[in-house]
């Protein structure tokens, strides 16, 4: 359910400030397969408390069927966010957001991602501790090597 140690270079939910996209950092994210990428633009997803992620898929990624322990919100920043809902990954049962659209997903819902049209950026709100659980253990990249 832990997520590992996330960048620190965020701005804080309870006081004012600002970023430029050119400052946002997007890191390799242990429980994102290979390629996928996360930056922290708010807050401490890893701490109780409001946070806010962006998250870059390159195109033809696949984010296996999961859940998060945290109620969340996505906005589709660029290209479109393929997201099905289940414990199996069905491609027939994949809806598409482009961008401006907005996802609810409450807490502890089975989904799955694909970025079966290009490369997709996602920003996601939350309160943490950010989570992420793999259905089938097979899927989850923490216990996989890339070489």
């Amino acid at each position: 359910m832990t997520t590992g140690p996330l960048s620190r270079h965020s701005l804080s939910p309870t006081k004012v400030g600002s970023t430029h996209p050119e400052d946002i950092r997007f890191e390799p994210f242990a429980a994102f397969p290979a390629g996928a990428v996360l930056a922290i633009v708010v807050g401490d997803p890893g701490k109780p408390g409001p946070y806010v992620v962006r998250v870059k898929v390159p195109g033809g990624t696949r984010l296996m069927p999961h859940t998060h322990p945290e109620d969340r919100i996505y906005t589709v920043m660029s290209g479109v966010f393929y997201i099905g809902f289940g414990a199996t990954f069905d491609p027939d049962e994949l809806h598409a957001y482009g961008a401006g659209s907005v996802v609810v997903l409450p807490r502890d819902t089975p989904h799955f991602h694909w970025a079966k049209s290009g490369e997709y950026v996602t920003q996601v709100t939350g309160t943490g501790p950010l989570g992420i659980d793999y259905l089938h253990s097979g899927d989850d990249p923490r216990g996989q090597t890339y070489g």
